[in-house]
């Protein structure tokens, strides 16, 4: 196993690892926005390009990315993350969850969490 960690996301905050390298299996902890005053569009971007860049550092890429869990705020917000989403990943559609939380770290309005395969 190897950590991963890129300059080009935040640094975690607590116990935890940017990522988890396991053999051809990389496991991106979620990841928050840094900036907490955009809109769920600004945030849900923010949030993937995060996990692009911890992907990216491992050595794979976007169409690697085989899963993501996406944790919101508020659920009335879905279909313009969703929009977000799917311009961030194009044709690439990774299996995904999406559920609501009463509260997310530094009160963000998203969290994203992302499982990609080395092919």
């Amino acid at each position: 196993m190897k950590t991963v960690e890129s300059p080009k996301a935040p640094l975690a905050i607590g116990p935890y690892s940017q990522a988890i390298y396991a053999k051809d299996t990389l496991y991106v902890s979620g990841q928050l926005p840094k900036d907490l005053t955009g809109d769920i569009q600004k945030q849900t971007l923010e949030s993937l390009t995060h996990i692009l860049a911890i992907v990216e550092e491992a050595g794979l890429k976007k169409s690697e990315i085989v899963k993501c869990t996406v944790f919101m705020k508020d659920l009335t917000m879905f279909q313009t993350m969703n929009e977000t989403y799917q311009a961030f990943f194009g044709e690439h559609k990774p299996a995904r969850v999406t559920v609501e939380v009463k509260r997310l770290p530094k009160d963000a309005l998203i969290e994203i969490d992302a499982i990609a395969v080395k092919s």
